[in-house]
């Protein structure tokens, strides 16, 4: 029995969710007693192999062929399966990006088996994993079990699990290529040039400090000074849904169950109560500093450092000593 953890790479540079999903099955193997493998997926990608293996596994498998130097749905999920026949895991774990929900469902499907998105949690009863998934914006939780034969196909949700805590071995883990057989007419789809929305569009999924404002702010002018904050702690601005819904931020920075979910280094939460469609889209992150008047704010409750006081006498003076310690 083994859990197999498919990592995602494009043009030879990491998804940072590969690390999560890296961590994620490493806790199920312990959980389960079992060994952990992991795949990497793509052309040449002998090096990242390599990269893998610095990881506590038993061993890293290359899905290593020329027609899958582009991703498509159809060659990885041909090129999984060929692993997954040749390696018989018990459960396979993916980390939730928009390239794994493209293929994911289709390559569970090919063994007539279910997937299981956006899991934040695992935990073991008797002989049996329980996976932990949020419904109605993360209002509840909900323990699934699977039954039947292996393979069980997962997602986890980005923030769920840490990338730094996936744990590094002593020594690399053995990388071994397997032979993978693909034809050209069997790709269906032509791979275009990643898609993107806007030349200013921001990633804060990958931002190690983010600095977010709510409805404390007050007015659209007072974000300026959250910005120059963002500015000289070398972070990114982001906001709750009532900001960016009145039109003083992008919709691409808005942080919640219907933006972005991110898991920085630090989240700077200003005038932010703490709803949940809130917390859900940052509950990840390392370190969680909050400022707020009400004592009884919501987001006190998953603060790592709460200060209870008004955001318009607390960024200043943290901008002026930030100045001062940088002489800028």
């Amino acid at each position: 029995m083994s859990v197999l953890i498919v990592t995602e790479q494009r043009g030879g540079q990491w998804h940072k969710m590969s690390w999560e999903a890296v961590a994620a099955g490493q806790q199920i193997a312990k959980l389960l007693e079992i060994e952990a493998f992991a795949a990497v997926v793509g052309s040449g990608v002998e090096s990242l192999g390599g990269e893998v293996a610095k990881y506590k596994l038993t061993e890293v498998i290359l899905c290593n062929h020329e027609l899958l130097a582009d991703y498509t749905p159809d060659g990885f999920s041909l090129a999984l399966r060929q692993a997954i026949e040749h390696l018989k895991p018990e459960i396979v774990i993916f980390p939730h990006t928009y390239q794994v929900r493209d293929f994911a469902p289709k390559l569970a499907a090919s063994f007539g088996k279910p997937f299981l998105s956006d899991v934040v949690g695992v935990t073991r009863e008797d002989a049996a994993l329980i996976f932990v998934r949020q419904l109605f914006q993360g209002k509840l939780n909900a323990d699934v079990s699977v039954e039947g034969e292996a393979p069980f196909f997962v997602s986890v949700q980005s923030g769920a699990f840490r990338g730094d805590s996936a744990e590094s071995a002593s020594a690399p883990a053995a990388v071994r290529g397997i032979d993978v057989t693909l034809e050209a007419s069997q790709i269906r789809t032509r791979p275009q040039k990643p898609f993107r929305e806007s030349k200013g569009e921001v990633d804060l999924s990958s931002a190690p400090i983010i600095v977010s404002v709510g409805r404390g702010i007050k007015e659209a002018e007072n974000i300026a000074m959250a910005e120059e904050l963002a500015r000289l702690l070398g972070g990114e601005i982001a906001a709750s849904r009532p900001i960016c819904d009145n039109g003083w931020l992008p919709l691409e920075r808005q942080i919640g169950s219907s933006g972005q979910t991110v898991s920085p280094k630090l989240y700077l939460a200003l005038g932010i109560s703490g709803a949940i469609q809130h917390v859900v889209g940052m509950k990840g992150s390392r370190t969680v500093v909050a400022v707020n008047k009400d004592e009884s704010a919501p987001i006190f409750e998953i603060a790592d450092y709460g200060i209870v006081g008004d955001l318009f006498d607390v960024v200043p003076a943290l901008v002026e000593a930030l100045k001062e310690s940088s002489g800028d």
